[in-house]
């Protein structure tokens, strides 16, 4: 991943995707870089892109099926039997929703989650469960800390950290035992970014 990011850099600027569509989050699985991208303008599809070296990327899936208005946001993470799971931001009705694919990743099945759900990320738990992160609306806005039931189709609260207004879009990293977590929030007058660090336990879920 360094060299893929050096190879972008010696590049200078440069498009990539399509008009329109912005690419969110990217993601690397099995030397394959991935991206969902949500159209911005003209319409409310979601494209599924990759690229081998992180600097050309072509589409996947010109459209994912979405039935929701205005998907956006999205985090991929990888199951170990290769399985991607993708959580995705809805505006519309204002519920997150759950996608899966088995490889070759051009067939998507789509789930509403139990709330809505923004600036997602996500990590895997050693238990084999999911962390996600990301900005939870009531009652009121804040950014927590939670398990992914991908079985039940369920967001589940752990922590809510110290947050309000403006907030989410985490970071995620397991160091020595521990959950670091970058985010930002303007729940003190001004937004800034914090840094926490959590124990998760897999009794929780």
């Amino acid at each position: 991943v360094v060299a893929s990011f050096q190879v972008a850099w010696d590049a200078g600027p440069h498009d990539i995707g399509d008009k329109n569509f912005w690419l969110w989050r990217t993601s690397w699985h099995d030397d394959k870089a991935y991206n969902m991208a949500y159209q911005t303008h003209g319409g409310a599809s979601l494209r599924l892109y990759e690229s081998k070296d992180g600097l050309k990327f072509t589409t996947l899936v010109e459209d994912l099926g979405v039935k929701n208005e205005h998907p956006n946001e999205a985090v991929l993470g990888w199951k170990k039997d290769g399985e991607a799971l993708c959580l995705l931001r809805c505006e519309k009705p204002g519920i997150a929703q759950l996608g899966r694919a088995k490889p070759p990743y051009r067939e998507w099945t789509w789930k509403e989650l139990d709330q809505h759900f923004g600036g997602p990320e996500m990590i895997q738990h050693e238990s084999g469960h999911w962390v996600a992160a990301g900005r939870i609306y009531k009652p009121t806005q804040h950014t927590s800390v939670c398990w992914l039931d991908t079985e039940n189709h369920k967001i589940v609260e752990l922590a809510k950290l110290p947050s309000g207004g403006d907030t989410s879009y985490p970071g995620l990293v397991w160091h020595d035992g521990l959950l670091w977590m970058s985010y930002y929030s303007s729940h003190e007058g001004k937004t800034s970014i914090y840094v926490a660090k959590l124990k998760i336990t897999s009794s929780a879920q």
